[in-house]
Order: structure tokens, then sequence, then C-alpha cells
């Protein structure tokens, strides 16, 4: 989401918008000139992933004061029905409001229970927009109405354009993701590559992300340790890179998740794709003919897959063509042309509503002046 929402800002302000973003972040982070700093954010644990907020008196005086001295034309939230900015943002706005879905959760049980007091909130949304179908899914059966699917954004050319490093080359599978996050599926790839080890001895295995890299080595084999390099936190040169150098890019998540960026992003930088069965990763590539998929927490199938793909040129080049022809969709030109069609469209409802308003006036006070004549 913090992604989307930085990529999202720097396209509109490439074309010439005003945008201002009010967002949490740690005391000695780094924002750019656009960002309003609302206080730090505590950490929540939800949904097999960890949520930030930003919530309380002092964090909705900001949020009134933002709102206030911007006087935006549009105010766009993220996950508003979290008890943190957005939905604090959705109460004090006055003007048209878009609203972005970004979490697939069909069994959200605070969710439902916490409707009564989110209703009014979400009532003052006037265009709503999902990251896929199955974050619509979850808008529709948890908060009622709908939303228009709106898929996440990347820079295609970015990553396509990125220089490989020749150290990140030759039989390499990668993986990007939070190491001590379980649903990122780090511990099914782990068990699954020293059965591709046994097919292709010179495969190598890239992790980046955040995380201790000695929990995980310390269960791998001595053999298989040294064919596992950690990279830690990377930038995104370094992650566009990295993408552009492997062989394989590996997605095993075990759950969880809505869209899949990371996908879009491995097939931008060229990267052929293997990722867990996952509904919403089926759907970002294709349904399987953009990358291809295996059966989700099965370090066999993983295994089999990877190891075949590995020794088999021909698929992943085919993988890269077709990849590279389906990411184009997700290029900001096209997903940002398609929220500033929303814009526009909850803008000008807002300024018909505005004349319907004024004639209604002028129309009451018509006939008294006639009457005074």
């Amino acid at each position: 989401m913090q992604f989307h929402v930085r990529d999202l800002t720097e396209h509109l302000r490439a074309a010439g918008h005003e945008v201002s973003v009010l967002a949490p972040a740690d005391d000695d982070t780094p924002l750019p000139g656009y960002v309003v700093w609302a206080g730090r954010a505590v950490p929540v644990p939800y949904n097999g992933s960890v949520a930030r907020i930003n919530f309380g008196f002092l964090s909705a005086a900001r949020v009134r004061r933002w709102v206030r001295d911007g006087d935006f034309d549009v105010l766009h939230i993220h996950e508003p029905a979290a008890p943190s900015l957005a939905l604090l943002a959705c109460w004090a706005a006055k003007g048209p409001i878009v609203a972005t879905f970004h979490m697939s959760n069909p069994r959200s049980r605070g969710m439902i229970a916490a409707y009564p007091i989110l209703q009014s909130a979400l009532e003052k949304i006037s265009a709503r927009i999902a990251v896929s179908e199955y974050a619509r899914r979850t808008v529709v059966e948890h908060l009622g109405g709908d939303a228009v699917v709106i898929p996440n954004g990347v820079d295609v050319g970015f990553f396509a354009g990125a220089e490989p490093k020749a150290e990140w080359q030759g039989r390499t599978l990668g993986f990007i993701g939070r190491i001590d996050e379980p649903r990122k599926g780090l511990p099914v790839l782990m068990e699954a590559f020293p059965r591709i080890l046994e097919r292709v001895p010179d495969a190598r295995l890239l992790v980046a992300g955040r995380g201790d890299p000695a929990e995980v080595a310390a269960h791998l084999a001595p053999g298989v340790r040294e064919r596992v390099e950690f990279l830690g936190m990377v930038d995104d040169e370094d992650k566009a890179r990295l993408l552009r150098s492997v062989d394989l890019y590996v997605a095993p998540n075990t759950g969880g998740e809505s869209f899949g960026i990371i996908l879009v992003e491995a097939m931008s930088a060229g990267a052929p794709v293997l990722a867990a069965d996952l509904d919403a990763f089926v759907q970002v590539l294709d349904g399987g003919t953009a990358g291809e998929v295996f059966a989700r927490e099965d370090a066999g199938d993983l295994a089999e897959r990877a190891a075949g793909l590995l020794l088999d040129d021909a698929r992943r080049a085919g993988l890269r063509r077709r990849g590279s022809r389906h990411v184009q969709r997700f290029d900001w030109s096209t997903v940002g042309a398609d929220i500033l069609a929303v814009y526009e469209t909850v803008t000008q409802g807002a300024a018909s509503v505005a004349e319907d308003e004024r004639a209604g006036r002028w129309a009451r006070f018509g006939p008294a002046r006639d009457r005074e004549a």
C-alpha cells in the first residue's frame, strides 16, 4: 500500500497535479516534500501480517487540520475500514472521497462487528476502488455496496531498464519478502530447495528482505547453506536489478494476499515467475499463462516445477515473453488514467450536486419576490 500511494503520487505530480499525502512514520524516517507527517504508527498483528495504525485524539486533530488546510478537490483514502488515518480523514472530509481497498479477508469477524461504527464514515465515500477481484469481494461481503477493480500500478520501464548484476546471475532463484513473516512462504521454499539442488546442483537461491537470516540458515544442511545468499533489505534499484538477474522468481506465499505486486514487478523485469496457486496470484498471472503455479505449501510440487524450469531454457523464455506482454496492463500509464477517470467522475458529480443545490435555493427565493411584486 505504501508503494502504491508513493508511486501514484509521483505519477500524478508528473502529470501536473498537486498532491499532498498524510502518512505516519518513525521520527527518523526521511520523507518526500509532498508528505505531511502524521505521527508514529503502532504495529498491530492482523490477517497474518502486521498493520500499522495511527489513531486517537492527537491523530484526529492532525487529520482535521490537514483536510481543512488542503481544501482538496478529491480526498483519496486507503483502507478506510481500518482504525487509522483514512477512517479519521473520512469522518473529517466534506468534499468528494475516493477509497481504495487493498485487503482480501473473506472471513473477517472484526469487519463485520465494526460495520455499525464505520457506517457513517463509509456512507460519505463517493467512489470505491478495489485492487483485485478478491479485495472487491471483501468489500461487497463485509461493507455492502460495490467497487470498481483497478489493480496496483508499477513503473514497468523502471524494472525493464534495470541493469542485471553478474554476481546474481547463473541458475539463480529469487525471493523477496519479509523473512520473519510466515505467510510470505520462505519456509516452504527452504524445504523445497534441497530437492531442487538434487536435480540442479549448481542452483543458487537469493533471499532479500527484512528479518534474521541466522534463524533460517540454522536449519539448513551445510551443503545447502552455501548455495543460499541472504541480501538483507534492498532498495528499489537493487530490487529491480535482482529481478532482472534471476533465472526464476519464486513466490511461495501461503495466503492472505489480495493482489501480488511482487509478481508484477518480476514480470516487468523480465523474470519468469513461479508462484503459489493463490487465487489472487493466478489472476495476476493471467490465469497461469503469464507465469507458472504450484500447489500452495507443497514443497515437493514447488521443487519439481522449479527444477524443471531451471533446466528448460525454452519454457523460461516463453514465460518471459508472455509476462512482459501481460504486465503492460499494470503500468502506471494505464492504472493512473483509470484512477484519474474515477476522480473526474466524483468531482463532476459533486459539481452537479452543488449546481442543483444553488438552483434549488433560487427556486425557493424566486416565487417570494414575485409575490412581493
